[in-house]
């Protein structure tokens, strides 16, 4: 099984964030598994849906690469799942999103979640996913740190820094733990990646959940199940195919000023 991961940071950008990366992937996948990690420049360095919506357009462009060159599965590794539903509209093969998977997982782990995102201008576009994942009595609660995502890199290798960030991110956590939250979820993968060097994170009892393991397993789920059944996604409604020619359109049609 060849799974492709899309990164929303490029290894210029993230070196030490990929290789902690790595050992997470590497854990986490089954014997047979291989994934290679692929990155977008500009990466994902500000905190707003236009940015959002650029590197969602690279993604999509890559699901499309992925699955001509063979690969199984794509795991977009981004919580905001920008371009899922489009990503899965061009492609036969498995598209899993991180937020998405993190999320359903979550379900069978407490009754209600709360989502701690790295800064408020994400906080409209969390909202906004739940909603569409039909999770607005599910996940109850999304508080913020205020950090760009370029930020936060800062604190892979150096155990202070992230000693601090964690501290930050619990002290947001705390009043959603206090509110009833059952689980609570890092929003995006670079914080997930950097607390999980911390054995049994938990606030007030409250697991903190890294879903890089998660949207792993799930893809490797998908494909076996592809597999078994030869089912895939719906092809009515949001994932409605796109006719060959209007998918080649917007792999060749990028337009600036």
């Amino acid at each position: 099984m060849k799974i492709w991961y899309q990164s929303y940071v490029d290894l210029e950008n993230g070196a030490t964030y990929w290789e902690h990366l790595r050992k997470n992937l590497n854990a986490a996948m089954s014997p047979g598994t291989t994934v290679d990690i692929h990155g977008i420049t500009p990466y994902d360095s500000y905190a707003h849906p236009l940015v959002e919506f650029r590197c969602a357009r690279e993604m999509i462009a890559n699901v499309v690469k992925a699955e001509r060159e063979g690969y199984d599965a794509v795991v977009v590794g981004h919580f905001q799942d920008a371009g899922l539903y489009e990503a899965r509209s061009v492609v036969d093969i498995p598209v899993i999103g991180l937020g998405e998977a993190t999320m359903l997982w979550c379900c069978q782990l407490g009754q209600r979640l709360g989502i701690v995102t790295i800064n408020p201008r994400f906080i409209p576009w969390f909202h906004q996913q739940i909603g569409k994942y039909g999770l607005r009595d599910r996940v109850t609660g999304v508080h913020s740190l205020s950090f760009e995502p370029g930020q936060i890199l800062g604190a892979y290798g150096d155990e202070e820094k992230a000693i601090e960030v964690k501290g930050l991110f619990d002290k947001q956590a705390e009043p959603l733990v206090e509110q009833g939250i059952d689980v609570v979820i890092p929003g995006g993968g670079i914080p997930m990646v950097l607390f999980s060097q911390f054995q049994n994170h938990n606030v007030g009892g409250a697991p903190v959940i890294n879903g890089i393991p998660i949207a792993l397993k799930m893809a490797e789920m998908a494909v076996s199940l592809k597999q078994l059944t030869g089912q895939s996604v719906s092809r009515t409604g949001d994932y409605v195919k796109a006719p060959p020619e209007v998918i080649e359109e917007f792999l060749t049609h990028p337009k600036g000023l």
